[in-house]
C-alpha cells in the first residue's frame, strides 16, 4: 500500500485527530528529572547570622541520611561576591540539568532575546510544480504550525506538488548523544534532535487492562508517529487486588517495543511519552495529509541525503518560532531537554560549519568560547551535550556561580533570570518553597543519584545572594535529598544583616 492510499483509508478515523489535536501531553515515566514534588519546607524560623550559616549547613550536610553522598556547594553575595559558605565548590559534579544555565546562558549571548527558527517551503523548478522542505530545528513546531504552512499553499492555489524535496539536514552530525542511556532514549526527554520536529518527536501511548487474562489494549496518541512499528505485546491483565508491574521495553538498533507485565483489572491506563523513531518521516507524512486535507496531492517525495542551500526569493511559505526568550522559557521552567539540545546544535548550525560536520560539537565550542567572553573560566566544566541527560558532563559549582554572575551583568539580565523556575509559582519550582514565594529562581536538576539546584536568592533581610548546590552518590531516593538541598536553600533566605 503506497502513502497516498494510506492517508486516503486513514483519512475517515484519523484525520480529525492528526489536523486538530495540540501538542500532546508529555508524562514522564517515574525515573525521569524533576517529576517527583518536594516536601513544602517551613522557612518561619528566626533569621540567622551569615556568621552562623557554615554550622546551620554543616549540620544538614551530615545528616546520616546523606552520609554516602557527596555535596558541592557555593553561596555568594550578587553584587559583591564575598563567599558566605563554599564546600567543594571547584571540584567536578555530574550536574544534570544544571547544565541549561551554561547552554541558555551562551544562546541567548550569541543569538540575542529576539532571534527565531524558521522551517520554510521553497519553489524548485526541477521538476516543475515541486518544493522544497527545509527544517532549521523549531522544537516548538506541531500541529498548527503544520496546518499553517498548508494555509500559504492554499493561498497560491497550489493544487499538486510533483515532488517534495525534504531536507532534515540543517542539523548534521549525531542526532543522539551516544552516551546517553538506552532507556533514556526511548522516552521523549532522550528523543531524536533533528532539523524537523514535530510535536517534539514524542508519542503518547497509553494501555488499558482488558479481561482478566488477556493481553493489555493500548492506543498510539498519533498512529502516523508510529506507522510501520512493530510492538511485541507480552503483557497481561491481571486480578483485582494484583500489583501493577508495566514494562516497556526498546530493543537497541531496532523498531521494536515489547510490552511487558501486568495491569489489574479495573485499574487505571498507563500513560507514557515515547521517542518518535523516524521524526524527519512523522513530519512528512504529517504534512502530506494536511495537504490533502485541503485538496493538495503531492505525487512523489524525496529526502535529500546532502544540504541544499537554496534561494531566499523563492521561499513560498514559512513559520517561525517564538522568540528565543520564550524558548528559554521552556528549556529552563520546564527543563526541556529537545529544546536544550536544539539550542546547542543551533549555535553550531549558524557558524556554518564543513558539509558532514557534526554541529553539536561546533555548538559545544561555541558554548566554552561563549561563556569565556563573560568571564566563565573554561577549566571549570566539561560539558558533552546541550541539556545535561549524560552523565559525562562534569560541572563545578563554582562554574555556575560564574555563569549567573555574568548573565546578572548581561543586558539579557531580566530574560535570563525570568526563564528560570520560581518558588511556588511555576515551573519545576512550582511546588517547591511554598512559604518563600518567588524569593528564589533556580534551575533544578534531577537523575538518579544526582540532584541539583542553581541560581539566584533575594532574602527579605538581606543581600541578593547567588548559589549552587549540587549533590552526587547519593543512595537515597530524589525527594529526601531534594529535601535536605531544599533545607539549605531556606536557611539562605533567612540571613539578616548582623
Amino acid at each position: 500500500m503506497n502513502f497516498y492510499h494510506l492517508i486516503v483509508n486513514l483519512k475517515p478515523i484519523y484525520l480529525p485527530i492528526l489536523l486538530l489535536t495540540a501538542q500532546i501531553s508529555l508524562i514522564k515515566p517515574a525515573s525521569a528529572q524533576n517529576s517527583v514534588q518536594a516536601t513544602p519546607v517551613d522557612n518561619s524560623s528566626p533569621r540567622i547570622c551569615p556568621a552562623n550559616l557554615p554550622s546551620e549547613i554543616q549540620k544538614i550536610t551530615t545528616r546520616p541520611l546523606l552520609a554516602k553522598a557527596r555535596w558541592g556547594i557555593a553561596v555568594e553575595t550578587l553584587s559583591g561576591g564575598k563567599t558566605l559558605y563554599s564546600q567543594e565548590r571547584d571540584k567536578y559534579f555530574i550536574p544534570a540539568s544544571n547544565v541549561k544555565l551554561l547552554t541558555s546562558a551562551a544562546a541567548l549571548t550569541r543569538l540575542g532575546s529576539d532571534f527565531r527558527i524558521r522551517t520554510s517551503i521553497y519553489a524548485t523548478d526541477s521538476p516543475k510544480q515541486s518544493l522544497l522542505l527545509v527544517g532549521r530545528g523549531d522544537p516548538s513546531f506541531s500541529n498548527p504550525q503544520l496546518r499553517e504552512l498548508v494555509r500559504q499553499l492554499q493561498a497560491k492555489n497550489y493544487t499538486q506538488i510533483e515532488e517534495l524535496k525534504v531536507s532534515d539536514r540543517y542539523f548534521q552530525g549525531t542526532t543522539t548523544h551516544p552516551t546517553w542511556e538506552w532507556e533514556d532514549v526511548q522516552y521523549y526527554y532522550g528523543t531524536i534532535v533533528n532539523s524537523l520536529i514535530l510535536n517534539q518527536n514524542a508519542v503518547g501511548l497509553t494501555i488499558y487492562p482488558q479481561k482478566v487474562g488477556n493481553p493489555l489494549n493500548y492506543v498510539w496518541s498519533d498512529p502516523l508517529a508510529v506507522w510501520g512499528r512493530p510492538v511485541a505485546n507480552e503483557s497481561l491483565t491481571s486480578e483485582a487486588n494484583s500489583a501493577a508491574n508495566l514494562q516497556l521495553i526498546g530493543i537497541p538498533g531496532k523498531s521494536l517495543l515489547k510490552i511487558q507485565g501486568q495491569l489489574p483489572v479495573g485499574s487505571q491506563p498507563e500513560s507514557q511519552s515515547l521517542a518518535v523513531i523516524d521524526p524527519a518521516k512523522y513530519f512528512t507524512d504529517s504534512f502530506q495529509v494536511a495537504l490533502l486535507s485541503v485538496g493538495i496531492k503531492v505525487k512523489a517525495v524525496k529526502f535529500l541525503s546532502t544540504t541544499e542551500a537554496p534561494n531566499p526569493e523563492t521561499e513560498v511559505a514559512f513559520v517561525e518560532s517564538p522568540p528565543l526568550t520564550d524558548l528559554l522559557m521552556e528549556v529552563n521552567q520546564n527543563s526541556n531537554n529537545l529544546y536544550s539540545e536544539v539550542l546547542l546544535r543551533t549555535l553550531g548550525a549558524i557558524k556554518q560549519p564543513k558539509q558532514d560536520y557534526d554541529v553539536s560539537v561546533v555548538g559545544l565550542s561555541t558554548i566554552k568560547d561563549t561563556l569565556k567572553q563573560i568571564g566563565v573560566d573554561p577549566q571549570s566544566y566539561i560539558i558533552v551535550d546541550g541539556s545535561g541527560l549524560s552523565r559525562h558532563n562534569l560541572v563545578s559549582p563554582d562554574s555556575l556561580i560564574q555563569t549567573l554572575k555574568a548573565m546578572d551583568k548581561s543586558p539579557y539580565a531580566s530574560v535570563y533570570r525570568q526563564s528560570l523556575p520560581a518558588s511556588g509559582m511555576n515551573g519545576t519550582l512550582k511546588n517547591r518553597f511554598g512559604n518563600a514565594v518567588n524569593l528564589i529562581q533556580a534551575k533544578t536538576g534531577t537523575m538518579t543519584g544526582v540532584v541539583a539546584l542553581s541560581g539566584y536568592i533575594t532574602p527579605t533581610d538581606y543581600e541578593p545572594l547567588v548559589f549552587s548546590i549540587i549533590v552526587n552518590q547519593s543512595d537515597q531516593k530524589a525527594i529526601a535529598t531534594r529535601q535536605s538541598i531544599d533545607e539549605v536553600v531556606i536557611l539562605l533566605t533567612r540571613l539578616r544583616r548582623c
